[in-house]
């Protein structure tokens, strides 16, 4: 086995389904930007083309000859795997790393086609393993691919563990920029966005779907004084009926929209509270973001949501609980704490820490002279 003396260079190509705003893309990516820079590094997309991604995605542009796209429609494509291995042996990784159970799938198998040394495959969220169909097909795909099996989450890990007997299966958490997500200053974060400064601010980030649980949010709202305010960064395709949602629950004075947001550290800044209401979440970045500008935060309980908060200043929200969240949220206007979140974030959830274990667990898995 490979040591940390023995480091050189290594080609790491990351496999996801698609380059879009969102978690995973977003780590993948961060993976990416803050590797070492003796690596080449480079991002496969199965689904989409780059045009468009860096249209929608401006964030993607600095790395547009890192990224290739291979445009897959919808269904099960052979000739993905094959355009794969085309890729593969043209690149000759030394590591190839996919994310989520469709990437596994075809990268898992086109790596071994082609000899990669180092297969690596991080498991993002377990809910899709509820299905019966998705367990034996990710179980099929471990047992060709044979990568290092990594959760992103204790939870995670314990649901792996308990579907498949997959002897390497560890845990590397998700990490944020903290250079880049830190404190600054309320006032000036607030006159950016036109937001009140005489109010207390709870702000919430996601695409606003259903599953984001922005509604709840806004039900919740109406339980608590009106000097309490809520802003929202995001789009999607709930944003109409929010606003009317926002009207009947007398509150649309008090809830700012700002649509999809760019500088996200100067959203954090300018609150008070950040609350992520979601239904359903894997292990969810923005409280670490949120936490990293040493801005208190409320989760829903559900997914790994938990294992992101400081156990000092964060606080836990029951699911599909307008009233709780009401609760909690009114809580935590009302007291103060003496101690700082981002100090939690700092220590668990740094990108530069989360990078290096996923670069020394491919060094160490490498096998003595596959490397040059």
């Amino acid at each position: 086995m490979k040591t940390t003396d023995t480091l050189t260079g290594q080609t790491v190509i990351h496999v996801v389904q698609h380059l879009a705003p969102g978690g995973l893309e977003s780590l993948a990516l961060d993976l990416l930007a803050f590797s070492t820079p003796i690596n080449q590094v480079m991002i496969v997309s199965l689904e989409g083309n780059k045009d468009q991604a860096i249209e929608k995605w401006p964030r993607l542009k600095p790395f547009a000859n890192q990224i290739l796209f291979l445009d897959k429609n919808p269904g099960v494509k052979l000739q993905t795997i094959m355009q794969l291995v085309k890729a593969f042996n043209q690149f000759k990784p030394d590591v190839v790393h996919t994310h989520h159970i469709g990437p596994l799938l075809y990268a898992g198998l086109a790596a071994r086609l082609t000899s990669v040394p180092v297969r690596i495959h991080t498991e993002h969220d377990v809910w899709h393993l509820n299905n019966d169909k998705h367990v034996r097909l990710e179980k099929m795909a471990l047992n060709v691919a044979k990568p290092q099996l990594v959760a992103d989450a204790n939870l995670v890990q314990d649901t792996l563990l308990s579907h498949f007997d997959y002897k390497n299966t560890s845990t590397i958490k998700n990490g944020v920029d903290c250079e880049k997500f830190r404190p600054g200053s309320m006032n000036v974060a607030r006159a950016h966005f036109n937001l009140p400064q005489d109010k207390t601010l709870i702000g919430c980030a996601g695409r606003l779907e259903t599953v984001k649980g922005h509604d709840l949010a806004i039900a919740a709202l109406s339980y608590m004084p009106r000097s309490v305010h809520l802003a929202i960064a995001g789009n999607g395709s709930q944003l109409t009926q929010l606003k009317k949602m926002a009207d009947q629950y007398d509150v649309s004075d008090r809830v700012t929209f700002l649509g999809l947001v760019d500088d996200m550290q100067r959203f954090y800044q300018a609150l008070d509270l950040f609350c992520m209401p979601s239904r359903s979440e894997g292990f969810p970045l923005s409280p670490l973001e949120a936490q990293a500008c040493n801005i208190r935060t409320a989760v829903t309980n559900v997914g790994a949501s938990k294992e992101t908060l400081c156990p000092k200043t964060g606080h836990l929200i029951r699911a599909n609980d307008i009233h709780d969240m009401a609760d909690v949220l009114f809580h935590m206007t009302c007291i103060s704490v003496d101690a700082n979140p981002r100090d939690f974030v700092l220590k668990h959830n740094n990108i530069r820490n989360m990078v290096k274990a996923y670069e020394l667990l491919a060094v160490e898995a490498m096998p003595m002279g596959a490397l040059a």
